[in-house]
């Protein structure tokens, strides 16, 4: 697998960063932090209840949306898996916003981008 990591600009290390810490912390299977338009940061790791679950990148749009953001810049995903589902913040922030997607160790190894919403 590609380390991707090496080409990232100090606002994408940044929330590799806080994803990273993040996950850790809360000892989730996924850490996530995004940049919204003003340049805001969230962070928030997955959730998995009984009757709650959010990947790490759904928190951190509820987050966002919750704060008043208008939309997003920039998304990083940290975990064990290779797929990361971007619906929510396709929803959220529409078509072209860049998702890296990494390894729990900050890694990253994919990039993508939000879709257009359904």
């Amino acid at each position: 697998m590609n380390d991707l990591s090496a080409d990232l600009s100090p606002e994408d290390a940044k929330l590799v960063t806080l994803a990273r810490a993040t996950r850790a912390r809360a000892r989730a299977r996924e850490g996530a932090a995004v940049r919204d338009l003003d340049g805001r940061t969230y962070a928030a790791a997955s959730t998995s209840l009984t009757h709650l679950r959010l990947s790490a990148l759904e928190v951190c749009v509820a987050m966002a949306i919750s704060s008043g953001s208008t939309g997003l810049e920039a998304a990083v995903v940290l975990t064990d898996g290779d797929l990361t589902d971007v619906q929510a913040a396709s929803d959220f922030a529409g078509a072209g916003v860049p998702v890296l997607v990494g390894d729990p160790a900050g890694r990253i190894h994919t990039r993508s981008s939000t879709h257009a919403p359904h």
